[in-house]
């Protein structure tokens, strides 16, 4: 199933050329056809590019006819621009079948799409870390230890599903300890009050991302403003007091409460200290479960890690809940 994927990158400049171009070999040695944009290596600071450059590249990949635009790597820089991009020409290369698919600072180019025109954008892997891993694991690109790695199979194949229009949903299990507390009725409940553990939500819009990164977007125009929502979240090298000040953020807002369920990815690459005292993040999601009356569901693969499904931003979807047992599904788009 050959596929046109358009290769371009709207934020940080790429700095593993390496791992550029194993991506590109990884995606044409499952068939491809892969366009690499004339500014993928371009370097200014530390964006791909100043700030035109970077514009011009996404409007590159939306004017190219291609079935996937796939981002090199996130980084920092699409805040910047997001006054200047043109949605009616991205929300129309979405109608045309094109797929935006990236992750971490791709997700304000997803929410700002979403907020300004409906369309459904992807949130998934990006070339360089998604299909660019591997190389020599004894050298400094990320993989000290073992053997050199490949891309992740189930990242693949949900990424292939998506390709082929057969993604329609995803499962997981929760976090152990969260069994028995998939629900709670809100910061007024006493800990032994009565927890429903199988449940449901059905026509919820599905959105959320990098958590940094969407709440930088918090009172501009480029945040949705989503009243019937699955919020998914995920971070990276963010201590969980951090991860809490976020989320107190959305909170505040008034964000959370208008939500059905709170979905928790993965938060990875930080470090406890002594002064934490058993402060971590179970902490912060038993802070969380406390303030709102939405389950707050764990454990969804999805964020800075390998292992990692494919999730529109801002399609409709049903989630169903059985004791650690999770389940997403937005049919066929």
């Amino acid at each position: 199933m050959k596929k046109h994927i358009y290769i371009y990158s709207p934020s940080g400049a790429v700095r593993d050329k390496a791992a550029f171009k194993r991506g590109i070999a990884r995606l044409q040695s499952l068939g491809h056809d892969v366009e690499v944009d004339e500014a993928a290596l371009a370097s200014y600071q530390r964006f791909a590019g100043d700030d035109a450059t970077r514009l011009a590249a996404i409007h590159r990949a939306a004017d190219s006819g291609a079935d996937v635009a796939l981002i090199s790597r996130g980084g920092y820089g699409l805040t910047r621009i997001l006054p200047e991009i043109r949605y009616k020409k991205i929300a129309k290369a979405i109608d045309q079948g094109m797929l935006f698919v990236g992750i971490s600072d791709f997700t304000a180019f997803q929410n700002a799409v979403l907020a300004k025109t409906g369309a459904v954008t992807w949130a998934g892997p990006a070339l360089c870390e998604g299909f660019g891993v591997g190389g020599n694991p004894d050298k400094a690109d990320g993989h000290s230890h073992g053997e050199a790695p490949v891309p992740d199979d189930i990242m693949e194949a949900c990424f292939d599903d998506l390709l082929r229009g057969q993604g329609e949903g995803a499962g997981w299990r929760q976090l152990k300890e969260s069994a028995g507390i998939a629900i709670h009725s809100g910061a007024s409940s006493q800990p032994d009050t009565p927890i429903k553990t199988a449940f449901s939500v059905t026509n919820a819009t599905l959105w959320g991302g990098n958590l940094t990164v969407l709440t930088s977007l918090l009172g501009t125009p480029y945040f949705p403003e989503i009243k019937r929502g699955i919020l998914y979240l995920e971070d990276v090298a963010e201590h969980p007091y951090r991860i809490e000040r976020m989320l107190s953020q959305l909170l505040h807002a008034g964000v959370l409460a208008r939500q059905k369920a709170v979905l928790l990815g993965q938060f990875t690459e930080y470090s406890l200290t002594a002064h934490d005292r058993g402060f971590k993040m179970a902490t912060v999601v038993q802070w969380l479960r406390q303030q709102i009356k939405a389950p707050v569901l764990t454990n969804l693969p999805y964020g800075h890690v390998a292992t990692k499904v494919l999730l529109p931003v801002g399609a409709q979807t049903d989630l169903s809940v059985d004791g650690r047992d999770a389940l997403i599904a937005w049919g066929h788009l």
